[in-house]
C-alpha cells in the first residue's frame, strides 16, 4: 500500500513567503537606520541638503550631518527630530515628525506643525512631507497626508492649511486627494485649506 500523497508541500529552497504589511505613520526610529539612510542618500543624490535647501529635509541634514555610516548620525537625526517638538529653534514652530514604513522599509517623511507663526501662514503651512525617490509614484504621499490629518485633527488644527509651488502637479494632486480646497496664489505658492476630520 502506497502512502497516502501529502496534502502541502514544503518549500525546500528560497526565503519564506513574504507578509504583506501595510504602510503605516511611526515616530523616528534607529531601528529603521539602514533604510532612512538609504532614503536620505537618494534625496541628496537628486541635488537635496545643500545650501541653498530651504525644507525642513535640507535644515536636518545641515544640523545632523551627511549621513557618514555611524550611528552617531542616526543619533544626530533622531536628537533633531526630537528637539522640533520640545525645544525648537526659533524660527520654528513645536512639530511632530513622522516616518512613512511599509514594515522595516522607511519611504518617506511628514512634519505636522501643531500651530503657525506669521512665515508659515505664508508659505509652508502646517503640513509638510517628502517621499523618498525610489517610492514616488505609489500613492504614497496622498496615503501619508491621508494618515496624519487626524492628528491634526487631535491637535484642535480644524482646516489644515498646506502649499505648494503652482507647477508641482503631483503635490497639488496629494492635497486636493486628502479635500484640499484652493484658498489662494501667492507669489508662485499655492494655499490650500484640507479638512481634518471626515
Amino acid at each position: 500500500m502506497s502512502p497516502a500523497p501529502p496534502r502541502y508541500q514544503l518549500r525546500e529552497t528560497g526565503p519564506p513567503p513574504s507578509v504583506d504589511t501595510v504602510p503605516a505613520l511611526i515616530l523616528p526610529t534607529a531601528r529603521l537606520s539602514d533604510s532612512y539612510t538609504a532614503g536620505v542618500q537618494e534625496f541628496i543624490a537628486e541635488g537635496r541638503g545643500g545650501p541653498d535647501d530651504r525644507s525642513l529635509l535640507g535644515d536636518l541634514l545641515r544640523d545632523a550631518g551627511h549621513p557618514d555610516g555611524t550611528d552617531a548620525w542616526i543619533h544626530r537625526v533622531l536628537d533633531f527630530e526630537r528637539r522640533l517638538t520640545t525645544d525648537p529653534p526659533a524660527r520654528f514652530v513645536p512639530s511632530t515628525t513622522y516616518w512613512w514604513t511599509d514594515g522595516d522599509t522607511y519611504l518617506g517623511r511628514i512634519n505636522l506643525r501643531h500651530r503657525l507663526n506669521e512665515a508659515l501662514s505664508e508659505v509652508g503651512g502646517h503640513i509638510g512631507y517628502d517621499v523618498r525617490p525610489t517610492a514616488r509614484r505609489r500613492g504614497h504621499a496622498t496615503a501619508m497626508l491621508a494618515a496624519v490629518l487626524p492628528n491634526a485633527a487631535a491637535l484642535g488644527i480644524d482646516q489644515a492649511l498646506i502649499t505648494c509651488d503652482t507647477e508641482n502637479t503631483a503635490s497639488r494632486k496629494v492635497i486636493e486627494a486628502n479635500g484640499g480646497v484652493l484658498e489662494d496664489e501667492r507669489e508662485g505658492t499655492l494655499r490650500y485649506r484640507v479638512p481634518t476630520a471626515p
